[in-house]
């Protein structure tokens, strides 16, 4: 049996892909569990060569990577195209890690005893990937766990199953033993079914998921009740502090790509732009310009910086969230509301916290902007949030902007750049609802490892009795 996507634009058929059952699912898990002692036991640069095979593998795919985002969630050639560079970035970045996932020795007061602590696979993870950045954020979901010698079943969103097939099939190139990486389909009405099963599945050891808190949470208490281990990155609602002594031509420039990029529908995406008063209007004007400059247009066309937001849902949630803002006093200075998918780029002025804009999260073309008195006041607006994930200050004093960098709780912090912004090799993750653990580097590897203490008795031991 199968399920179909539909294109948010056309309305025609953009994929079709299996609507797994259970049983289905769980035969997922049972391969990657009969493949896992083949690929642990791999050496290092085994399994190092086998994911730069797979790196290429992707980038080889790149028109057909294109064509499954344009027609799934409705972007732009051009986010597709970069979805897939840092995609394969990521999985070469996750190669090299292969010979760094380092042990140590610890000094033991047990006479004679040698005493390790080392780093091991897991065994089998489960990764939940979402559709708004399909190939980074699937690649993200089993790249460094592979390298750390587990194999991984991906749980493909509902919204992009055919993007999130072309990694699977691309991995499946790169010489990796069958099972090691697999791909799990589902109806959307049997997502919940399908997720708890994975999750409550023996063979599961870990879960990483990326999308919304709301789901964070269910998955997080599933996952409880196994005491399974799980990484959350999840929503937020970043906010971006624009100084008096910033320069505002590059202010502007960082928060319209921060706000606008893939119509805002990044976990990163500026949404509140705090501005001290004093130099708020100044700033609005710019900004405002800067966004009636980028328009939306068909992704087809390539025509245009802004393409589709992924549905109907989302085009309501933004329209309610500008009305709301707007009858309680608020301005908008660019943009307007819409009708279709294709949505302006639209900023929001004197946003106070009376308004839902204020704070919850958009995931659309819609940003805040939010006036402070001062520096202080600035912090205090930023930290008034439940999501902690990137935030960014824009001042000419470095130092300054490193000390008002170290007061915002979030788990990333730009000075004088966008809220957007990944690199395979950063610690990557957030507090408070926007989740804990962290991606990327060395921080993946202790995410995606177990933390074992090992002893070596090197002389004849002596006991009380």
């Amino acid at each position: 049996m199968k399920f179909q996507r539909v294109n948010p634009i056309t309305g025609e058929i953009a994929s079709s892909a299996k609507a797994m059952t259970v049983a289905e699912a769980n035969e997922a898990v049972d391969r990657a569990a009969a493949a896992f002692p083949a690929w642990s036991a791999m050496g290092p640069n085994a399994r190092r060569a086998i994911l730069n095979k797979a790196a290429a593998a992707l980038e080889a795919r790149g028109d057909d990577f294109v064509a499954a985002m344009m027609g799934e969630i409705g972007a732009t050639e051009g986010w597709a195209r970069f979805n897939l560079m840092l995609a394969a970035g990521m999985v070469r970045e996750a190669a090299a890690l292969t010979t760094q996932i380092e042990g140590q020795v610890i000094p033991s007061d047990k006479p004679g005893s040698m005493a390790m602590a080392l780093r091991e696979p897991v065994g089998v993870l489960l990764g939940i990937a979402p559709w708004n950045a399909p190939i980074i954020l699937g690649v993200r979901a089993v790249a460094v766990p592979l390298a750390c010698g587990n194999a991984v079943v991906l749980k493909a969103s509902e919204t992009c199953p055919r993007t999130h097939e072309l990694i699977v099939e691309a991995f499946a190139e790169s010489g990796m033993p069958e099972g090691t990486l697999s791909v799990v389909t589902n109806a959307p009405d049997d997502a919940a079914e399908i997720v708890g099963a994975l999750i409550d599945h023996p063979a599961i050891r870990r879960i990483n998921f990326t999308g919304s808190t709301a789901v964070g949470r269910i998955i997080a208490k599933r996952a409880a009740e196994h005491l399974k281990p799980v990484l959350l990155e999840l929503g937020g609602k970043a906010p971006f502090i624009v100084l008096e002594d910033a320069d505002l031509d590059e202010a502007v420039k960082a928060a319209a790509f921060g706000a606008f990029m893939n119509q805002g529908q990044i976990c990163m995406s500026t949404e509140r732009i705090i501005v001290v008063d004093s130099i708020a209007d100044a700033f609005c004007e710019k900004f405002a310009a800067k966004a009636k400059s980028m328009p939306a247009g068909d992704p087809r066309e390539g025509n245009t910086p802004l393409g589709a937001v992924v549905d109907a849902k989302t085009v309501a949630k933004v329209n309610a969230l500008v009305n709301d803002a707007t009858s309680k006093g608020a301005r908008v200075i660019a943009g307007s509301s819409a009708d279709s998918v294709v949505m302006p780029a639209t900023v929001v002025d004197g946003v106070t916290d009376a308004m839902n804009l204020y704070r919850d999260e958009s995931f659309g073309p819609v940003v805040a902007v939010i006036r402070a008195k001062d520096e202080a006041d600035a912090i205090r607006i930023a930290n008034d949030s439940e999501y902690g994930l990137s935030s960014a200050v824009f001042t000419r004093d470095a130092s300054r902007g490193l000390l008002v960098a170290r007061q915002i709780h979030s788990g990333i912090c730009h000075v004088n750049g966008p809220t957007v912004h990944d690199e395979p090799q950063m610690p990557f993750g957030g507090v408070g609802a926007s989740g804990y653990g962290r991606f990327g580097g060395k921080a993946g590897i202790d995410a995606f490892t177990e933390l074992r203490w090992v002893t070596l008795q090197t002389t004849p031991g002596h006991f009380p009795i």
